[in-house]
């Protein structure tokens, strides 16, 4: 089933993101459903894209099991299907929700790039710097860096997330949990990265969000390494200069992209076409890396 909003009646609902709706479970857990919606510059799109949540919900759980030896996990093992009521309730969590533990959320995203791309492109032609760390001169668009660069971000309710440096991050979190975050986030891509590779896909980028729990530990929290937190490029059709092809939402920002639209809500409907393209490549981009197809 397609699900563009969850409406579960026996828990009590505490947020909803551009594709998140979160609901409280037993005071100290919460459960997380990804709808189908998508997000394209920063505005939900009226339209859902089929198996999408559960593409993304597959996906984080396979990078929550791969790397659990580099950073604790939110999950709980819990059946999110076991905390809800009737069949219609639990045929909206199917496959698409988890139960975590309700930690304190760092107020930052944790975005680590290991090629130059997107924003980081623009950002570079103006400054030859990324996020203020001064890059080699002479990079190409798409071009690997000589290392993963750590470029954390405030988060953004509503709008467009701020690029800010490292020394502002720990500013906001402390200096010690900002080194624990800058490390962890580039041991997580470095390792994510390498096993990608074995599969045939370059990450590009991506982004890590972290909550404390009661100790004030470090713990990885909401989605890791999806289609919607990393651009995944295929390997066999890479090259420096260009922009690759990606497994995510591209051909949603290339279709908008056309369009007489200013990038701000009510967003227009999507054809057909575009919606089916866009579901078959968050599925390959599943079943590429985590060697499996939605059930």
């Amino acid at each position: 089933m397609e699900l563009y909003e969850s409406n579960l009646k026996s828990l009590r609902r505490i947020g909803k993101g551009k594709v998140r709706d979160i609901y409280a479970v037993d005071g100290d857990k919460m459960m997380i459903v990804v709808s189908d919606r998508l997000s394209a510059f920063d505005v939900v799109l009226p339209d859902p894209i089929p198996d999408k949540g559960r593409v993304l919900n597959e996906l984080a759980n396979f990078w929550f099991d791969k790397l659990r030896n580099v950073v604790p996990n939110h999950l709980t093992g819990i059946d999110p299907e076991s905390v809800v009521q009737d069949e219609d309730e639990k045929a909206q969590v199917r496959g698409r929700a988890i139960v975590v533990k309700k930690l304190k959320p760092l107020p930052i995203e944790a975005v680590v790039r290991g090629y130059i791309i997107g924003s980081g492109w623009k950002d570079y032609q103006a400054t030859g710097r990324i996020c203020g760390i001064e890059l080699p001169k002479g990079l190409k668009q798409a071009q690997k860096l000589p290392e993963p660069i750590f470029t954390p971000a405030t988060k953004a309710e509503s709008g467009h997330d701020e690029n800010i440096s490292f020394e502002r991050m720990c500013a906001i979190v402390g200096r010690e949990i900002g080194e624990k975050v800058k490390a962890v986030s580039i041991r997580l891509y470095k390792e994510a990265s390498e096993f990608a590779a074995t599969r045939g896909i370059i990450i590009a980028d991506t982004k890590f969000e972290f909550g404390l729990d009661e100790k004030g530990d470090v713990v990885l929290i909401d989605e890791v390494l999806t289609a919607d937190s990393s651009r995944f490029w295929p390997a066999d059709q890479y090259e420096v200069g260009v922009s690759p092809p990606s497994y995510d939402k591209q051909f949603v920002r290339d279709y908008l992209e056309t369009l007489d639209w200013d990038k701000t809500p009510p967003a227009p409907k999507l054809p057909a076409d575009v919606i089916a393209r866009t579901s078959a490549k968050y599925r390959e981009a599943l079943e590429k890396l985590a060697g499996k197809k939605l059930q």
